[in-house]
């Protein structure tokens, strides 16, 4: 049984900050070369696996993130210890059994940090409370991770089904039925149930967003820790999983790389995106398939990673489920402006519980600048046609930030995108890169 939990905000400093920055664009064409920042999954993933790991893991080149930094604070607090030197993590893992060493972990906005430690909490005895941002607590449903955890045994109670949650386990083996629509409840038990005492099965109702789920499944294999499969509905943990520490470079962000590529492709330019490793098991690397069948052409090089966006090639709208990338979304939409005709994007629901609504949001945002746009239950309908310049708002989420700003960058006039700080979780570098290919884009203070 879900009981209310006290509402508290940890990080309102940081949300003002957030609002008071923001971009001019100006349409450009763009010409050269960028690499992508790190990846913000892998690193996240990378972290934690090591805490949880025996002896030390050496993590080179993670994300530099206030997400990374929220991971590695809520790995302390579970027991591991953390060192950061230069470009590399030093992470002492605690040989499988966490333990509370304080009884408050701030997720900040970071939906995996809130997912995920919620769960590894629940391997431990003593009570653990686990929040974020004010963002986080309106905007991430904790009902699923958290009706999990109660089959299984923990004491679990949160406002209405948001952060704050108190936990506590121990988590004990059994089955747990859990909706599946977003893949990081689904993660986060996986990784517990893999270290809990005894054998737990996961059924898994409706189960979505399939890539990030076998993400988590892929770093299973990768450390040896057992796991029997039926597709994506049941899972077998036979539990108490150790494993020792190792090696790691995290790479490319997959996710971010849809922005850079989106501007060379609305503004009809040719660049080159180095440090993509399309061999990686990032799941929104679909979005090169999808963009492909909408009319875009790449040429990419396996032995250095590097991917070439082609210009003059025509693109044209299609029907698209958007599922296995959900994140793609905001990119998409944009795109599917400038490409000929209709896009109807379907089966993306879940996009409304990520950092922002993001479905109601992109409507509200690109029809201050003229799109042809509709907003249904699960997606968008676009019919492309010319934007026109507008001040638009980011609405405090990163992927939202930066795909209004290829979308001004396509458009006619100069534009403002107001609120673009939190484009520092996952691509800190967006602006000045963006200026390395030749945009015209400028990050300015905002007026209070």
């Amino acid at each position: 049984m879900l009981r209310p939990l006290k509402n508290f905000t940890l990080s309102e400093i940081e949300l003002c900050i957030l609002r008071f920055m923001k971009y001019i664009v100006t349409p450009s064409t763009l010409k050269g070369s960028v690499a992508l920042p790190s990846s913000k999954s892998q690193t996240l993933r990378a972290i934690l696996f090591g805490a949880l790991g025996r002896g030390i893991t050496h993590i080179s080149h993670p994300l530099s993130s206030p997400d990374t930094q929220a991971m590695i604070a809520a790995c302390r607090l579970l027991g591991a210890h953390v060192e950061q030197q230069d470009h590399v993590l030093s992470v002492q893992g605690t040989g499988g059994v966490p333990h509370i060493t304080r009884s408050c972990i701030d997720a900040g906005n970071s939906g995996i940090v809130l997912r995920f430690c919620s769960a590894l909490g629940a391997l431990a005895s003593d009570p653990l409370i686990v929040t974020g941002d004010h963002a986080l607590q309106q905007q991430r449903p904790m009902y699923p991770l958290l009706e999990g955890l109660s089959q299984l045994g923990v004491r679990v109670a949160s406002r209405q089904g948001f952060a704050p949650v108190q936990i506590q386990g121990p988590l004990r083996s059994g089955v747990a039925l859990l909706a599946g629509e977003d893949s990081q409840p689904v993660s986060a038990l996986l990784i517990a149930g893999s270290l809990a005492e005894g054998p737990i099965e996961l059924c898994v109702h409706k189960p979505g967003e399939k890539p990030w789920v076998e993400l988590t499944l892929h770093w299973l294999s990768r450390l040896n820790i057992p796991y029997e499969r039926e597709g994506f509905e049941r899972f077998y943990l036979p539990g108490k999983a150790r494993y020792s520490g190792f090696q790691y470079r995290v790479p490319g962000d997959l996710s971010s790389l849809a922005f850079p590529l989106g501007a060379a492709l609305v503004t009809e330019s040719e660049i080159s995106i180095h440090n993509s490793d399309l061999t990686d098991a990032q799941g929104d690397k679909k979005l090169l398939t999808i963009l492909e069948a909408m009319g875009a052409r790449f040429a990419y090089n396996d032995t250095e990673h590097v991917l070439h966006i082609k210009a003059g090639h025509p693109l044209t709208g299609i029907e698209v489920d958007l599922n296995d990338c959900i994140d793609a979304l905001p990119l998409l939409a944009v795109i599917a402006c400038f490409a000929r005709g209709k896009t109807v994007i379907s089966n993306a629901a879940v996009a409304r519980t990520k950092e922002c609504n993001r479905i109601r949001a992109l409507f509200t945002e690109l029809s201050k600048m003229g799109a042809q746009i509709s907003e249904t239950h699960d997606g968008l309908i676009i019919t492309g046609t010319p934007l026109a310049a507008a001040t638009v708002h980011s609405h405090q989420d990163h992927r939202m930030a930066m795909a209004l700003s290829v979308a001004a960058l396509g458009a006619q006039g100069t534009s403002c995108i107001e609120a673009v700080a939190c484009v520092d979780k996952t691509y800190a570098s967006f602006a000045q890169d963006l200026q390395q290919l030749g945009a015209q884009i400028e990050s300015h203070p905002m007026r209070s």
